[in-house]
């Protein structure tokens, strides 16, 4: 696949653009597993009795460019793991993340705690290769799914997901993505406080949608734009139960004390 999308100035289509790039390159494909018995995202938030931190290994993104540069995969993974966070997200995007499933595959050898392969899933390619590589847990962002960006409707790759025994943390932005993911049952639900579109974050916005909507049955994990102790108890009082934290850890000298900072917020 060439170009799905032409000289496009849209963030999420060139993000969805990178991701059929990288699968017709083959990035997707692998010699090796990790095989393992899944371990369940909700029940390692609901058993944390600190700030339920999902700790992300990210070493570049599209608003920051490099992020990091110091630390394997796997050393960083385990400074996370020791220092409370309860679950790791692991970028496997090679265009704009410097992500790769040999980092998901390194990780997974590493620690013991549940593994969220971050990715722009827009195929099925991408889920048999979260399983292989050893991820819990793969990611859905409802807006390629409501723009037909992907190969399938987001049901069908929720239930490809879950036949595969893994976790599926389906993100919203808005109002109305949110409404319906509740409106859907989905177990886990991510309030990104970044605007795709244009990059830009808001923090309050995880507030404003769950006054807005509520929370229904599904365990609420806020992501994007959290650096300070102050940022997720305001979360965890607007009732987030969960926060998705990547670049203000990836970026300190000190992964292990930062993430022990946030950790004891609560």
């Amino acid at each position: 696949m060439s170009s799905r999308f032409a000289r496009t100035s849209d963030n999420l289509e060139r993000l969805v653009e990178n991701s059929f790039r990288a699968i017709d390159e083959g990035s997707y494909e692998l010699k090796r597993s990790a095989s393992h018995n899944a371990i369940s995202v909700k029940k390692a938030i609901s058993a944390c009795r600190h700030a339920a931190l999902i700790t992300e290994v990210k070493f570049s993104s599209p608003s920051r460019g490099k992020i990091r540069e110091i630390g394997t995969p796997a050393e960083i993974a385990i400074a996370m793991e020791d220092a409370g966070a309860i679950a790791l997200s692991v970028l496997t995007q090679p265009y704009l993340f410097d992500g790769s499933l040999g980092n998901l595959l390194a990780v997974r050898k590493a620690v013991s705690i549940p593994l969220l392969m971050k990715d722009i899933v827009v195929s099925e390619v991408q889920i048999d290769a979260a399983k292989q590589s050893g991820a819990d847990c793969i990611l859905l962002i409802k807006a390629v799914f409501d723009r037909n960006l992907a190969e399938a409707g987001i049901e069908k790759l929720y239930q490809y997901a879950l036949n595969r025994e893994l976790n599926v943390l389906v993100e919203a932005h808005t109002e109305e993505e949110y409404a319906e993911c509740l409106a859907a049952n989905y177990e886990l639900v991510g309030i990104n406080n970044r605007n795709l579109a244009d990059l830009k974050v808001d923090i309050t916005n995880t507030e404003r949608l769950i006054k807005t909507k509520g929370k229904g049955k599904s365990v609420i994990i806020s992501e994007s734009g959290i650096s300070k102790p102050a940022d997720i108890q305001y979360l965890r009082r607007i009732g987030a139960d969960a926060f998705l934290i990547g670049t203000s850890i990836m970026e300190t000298d000190n992964v292990g004390a930062k993430v022990r900072e946030l950790y004891s917020a609560i």
